[in-house]
């Protein structure tokens, strides 16, 4: 299906319309950076096969009946920018970090291994590296209001000597991490016999002799053999000399988290978003009706640089769901909100933002609204590509791909939950159409991901001409539930590729017959950087996939 946008003809459109007449339309999802001529052979090479998921690794596996308690249940996961290492959050305010295992020993045969005939086919494998309690449950008294452990978000900071920093959120403060190995220093034992010593390395009052010792005038002792250490203590063969002093000696190394700075006092609603910026100093949290920028190095100041809300609270149509910073350029930021929209925003503009660069968003069909239009039109993760050229958005129907460089609607929408639509109601009597589905991209940009329901997610192709639309469910048997779609080949509209795509749809049941389970939800997940490798969290679970 082609959704129909408004087509300008401004100066912009006329350059565009002889590009394509040229080389045909884009290959929008193409985000390497390359020129145009690398995106015509890419497109002229038709789109990459789908992948084939296999499962790798799971941490925290449930047995079968086992309850899940409250506090073990996954709320954020992050991938740091290397992809080595990964942290996990969950409900009961614990940062948990993973750390990749199959790189170890590469070393020098990596070469020998690149020279010979075959490829490297080893699939990322992690284990468990530390954990530690990031934040603990506090009351509000002012507000006479509790506010959870809960880790909302963590974002990965700049590698400093050999240590890894991260940020952590709940929904009030914001905690910056330092975890670092330390080496245990051990006090080597004397090779005297221990039966001879007692208490802090001291000799027993017997080991000393009681008879008065000779001594010269000077304090020397005329007879070089008298015994002044009494009988009772044996030195070792060979005299002195093979006496083994107590040294220090590096026992073991141990991971140490120390909290280095707060960040706290500055939300009145609650953070759902933090993000760093490009330049490695500077980061922003954000809430329902405020977007804060801060100094990594400066915990008690922050800078408001949007705000939404309004001078009459009765007045308020929509608050901020979801920020970020651009990969690159340090100046730019976006924010989703309830209304569906994404806003651009240059901080070289003003010091409070509150005038957008850009402005995203899908004009409304006709004749389309309801009661939960604007439920489902809530926008609850935004994600840039790796390039920045592209921002990928979540609402609870559809994921939609955007280019920054065309504000007239998205160049591709992927339906995620479209056979729900009937069930709305029902989603919204038990608040399951208000649960906030987090996306993600790969690192090249060929595919997009989201979760759904009955632990299942969902993978994408989002290149011209793709099909891909792979439904995998979050246990060791990733391709049980999936269901083939279809190809529909992609058409271009003149200036405008845009692309709607269904994924693994059927009106309420999976592959094996069973009913959708709305109480099993797959909300958050994470793309490697560089591999074609998912980790996404199932209740207390964490599921790791290659392909």
């Amino acid at each position: 299906m082609i959704t129909h946008g408004p087509v300008q003809t401004g100066p912009n459109q006329h350059s565009q319309l002889k590009r394509l007449a040229k080389y045909g339309p884009r290959p929008v999802p193409v985000m390497n950076g390359g020129d145009e001529g690398e995106e015509v052979a890419a497109a002229a090479a038709g789109p990459p096969p789908p992948l084939e998921w296999k499962f790798s690794q799971v941490f925290g596996e449930r047995t079968a009946g086992e309850e899940v308690q409250e506090v073990d249940i996954i709320s954020a996961i992050e991938f740091d920018k290397s992809g080595d290492h990964l942290a996990t959050g969950d409900r009961g305010g614990r940062v948990v970090l993973f750390e990749r295992t199959d790189r170890k020993d590469d070393g020098g045969s990596r070469r020998d291994l690149e020279r010979t005939d075959y490829p490297i086919s080893r699939h990322p494998e992690f284990r468990y590296k530390t954990e530690f309690q990031s934040h603990e449950p506090e009351f509000d008294y002012l507000k006479s209001l509790e506010i959870e452990e809960k880790i909302n978000k963590i974002r990965w900071c700049q590698t400093a000597n050999g240590a890894l920093f991260l940020l952590s959120t709940n929904d009030k403060t914001i905690k910056f991490w330092k975890v670092q190995e330390k080496k245990v220093k051990k006090i080597s034992e004397m090779n005297l016999d221990p039966s001879k010593a007692v208490g802090n390395g001291c000799f027993p009052s017997s080991s000393a002799s009681s008879s008065p010792r000779p001594h010269t005038a000077n304090g020397g002792y005329p007879d070089k053999s008298y015994n002044y250490l009494g009988n009772d203590l044996s030195f070792p063969l060979g005299g002195s000399q093979a006496l083994r002093l107590p040294m220090v000696t590096s026992h073991e190394t141990s991971l140490v988290a120390r909290c280095r700075r707060v960040y706290a006092h500055a939300h009145d609603y609650h953070i759902n978003s933090i993000s760093n910026n490009s330049d490695g100093e500077t980061f922003i949290s954000a809430d329902d009706l405020r977007i804060n920028l801060w100094n990594l190095e400066i915990s008690n100041q922050s800078f408001n640089i949007v705000d939404v809300k309004p001078a009459n609270m009765e007045d308020l149509t929509e608050v901020i769901t979801s920020a970020e910073f651009h990969p690159t350029h340090c100046n730019t930021l976006a924010y989703s909100s309830s209304k569906g929209s994404i806003r651009l925003i240059d901080l070289r503009q003003s010091a409070l933002c509150d005038t957008h660069s850009k402005l995203f968003e899908e004009q409304e069909a006709p004749g389309s609204r309801s009661f939960f239009t604007e439920i489902i039109a809530s926008i609850s993760d935004i994600k840039f590509g790796k390039d920045g050229r592209f921002i990928l958005s979540r609402d609870y129907m559809t994921l939609k791909l955007w280019d920054i460089n065309m504000d007239s609607g998205p160049v591709s929408t992927f339906q995620v939950h479209e056979y729900l639509r009937p069930k709305l109601c029902d989603l919204y009597e038990n608040d399951s159409i208000f649960d906030k589905f987090e996306c993600c991209l790969s690192g090249d940009g060929q595919r997009v991901a989201t979760g759904s329901y009955s632990n299942l997610f969902r993978v994408f192709g989002c290149s011209v001409g793709s099909s891909e639309a792979t439904s995998l469910e979050a246990s060791k048997n990733p391709m049980r539930k999936q269901v083939p779609t279809p190809s529909r080949p992609s058409r271009s509209l003149s200036s405008i590729t845009r692309v709607v795509r269904r994924g693994a749809e059927s009106p309420g049941v999976d592959a094996n017959g069973n009913s959708f389970d709305f109480s099993t939800k797959l909300l958050h997940l994470a793309w490697h950087p560089s591999e074609n490798s998912i980790a996404c969290a199932a209740a207390n679970s964490l599921y790791m996939y290659y392909a």
